[in-house]
């Protein structure tokens, strides 16, 4: 039985490598199996996690998703005394779910170092269940690379095998300081990168629907339309005069501002917006609802103020549905033409 365990922190699009990877193998004529050992309940859905029922139904796995993700993460979970029942559900779960295959891809948890004082973190996971470890690496600034780092040389410490690192959705203008500066500098340590794949919005951009399962609040307008993408995310707290001007610099946009700014909804109404997000608990004008019924853009009201509200978004990543074969077929060719798959295969085939 091969292991692979793809690991790296929030955006970084661990569980879209782990569909392409897996849809790729299965090409070379390998029978593939998916685990994700601790996911996340989704607010809005109700779906246990989005990314295993996505996983079961594209890689036709006949596991009920309670074996593909055996624990959900909850942020008080030291409150209990489950460390060895979590154990235990891990390891019968994974050997379901790898029973019958010639590789299991492992999706990390949200955060590699969750259950961390349980022993259950991803490299803990790693170790236990024995699985080579590929991260995924997402580029904000040079304090990613240091992140990257640590993280290569604590799982060579730990004696984990490292397959590599995978620079995923970057950012066109980060593409050549990536490439030139930051692979340099792991390969100077000894540490491989089996690819850079650039940032494709189709597949990269979170929808609207996705905010509102991180916000919830209520939709007041454009309930039919949570399925536009939102590829920048604007606070509106500027005047009326400098508004258009402000607003006009980015498409596909969320605009964030209070329920009392009519005059800026309005404004940012006219340009390419995907959403309004209004925040303070503060419902807005009629005359705001009505433009956006109009005009087909979404309205959602939440009773943050408007920094926790954009903390919030910022953590926001986007999810392939079933459904989004647009979406299936750029993950694959991702894969195809940025990673150096066959080095993996090599990896857990030697």
């Amino acid at each position: 039985m091969k292991n692979l365990y793809v690991i790296g922190y929030p955006g970084s699009g661990k569980t879209m490598v782990a569909l392409g990877l897996a849809l790729k193998f299965r090409q070379e004529g390998k029978k593939v199996s998916y685990f994700k050992p601790v996911g996340i309940p989704m607010r809005a859905s109700g779906q246990e996690d989005e990314d295993a029922v996505l996983m079961k139904e594209i890689l036709g796995l006949e596991n009920p998703i309670s074996d593909i993700v055996p624990f959900r993460a909850g942020q008080s979970y030291l409150s209990g005394d489950r460390k060895e029942e979590l154990a235990e559900a891990v390891v019968g779960s994974y050997q379901r779910v790898a029973r019958g295959a010639d590789i299991v891809i492992i999706d990390g948890a949200v955060k590699p170092y969750i259950y961390k004082s349980w022993g259950m973190d991803d490299i803990s996971l790693a170790r236990l269940i024995g699985a080579r470890v590929l991260i995924t690496v997402k580029i904000e600034n040079d304090f990613s690379v240091d992140q990257t780092l640590f993280l290569n040389e604590y799982l060579l410490a730990r004696g984990v095998p490292l397959v590599g690192n995978l620079f995923n959705n970057i950012p066109w203008p980060m593409l050549s300081k990536t490439k030139g500066v930051f692979v340099p500098i792991l390969e100077d340590r000894g540490f491989r990168t089996l690819g850079v794949i650039p940032r494709r919005p189709e597949i990269a951009a979170p929808t609207v629907e996705e905010f509102y399962n991180e916000l919830g609040g209520e939709i007041l307008a454009g309930r039919k339309r949570l399925h536009l993408l939102v590829e920048d995310i604007m606070v509106g707290a500027m005047t009326l005069e400098g508004a258009i001007r402000y607003l006009r610099r980015s498409t596909d946009k969320a605009v964030v501002l209070g329920g009392d700014r009519a005059d800026l909804a309005l404004a940012a109404l006219e340009t390419s917006t995907s959403a309004l997000i209004l925040t303070g608990g503060l419902y807005p004008d009629v005359k705001v609802l009505a433009r956006a019924e109009e005009k087909g853009v979404p309205v959602i009201l939440v009773h943050y103020d408007t920094y926790t509200t954009v903390e919030k978004l910022s953590k926001v990543t986007r999810h392939i549905t079933p459904g989004d074969q647009a979406g299936i077929r750029i993950t694959l060719e991702n894969i195809e033409e940025y990673c150096d798959w066959r080095a993996i295969l090599e990896e857990l085939e030697g």
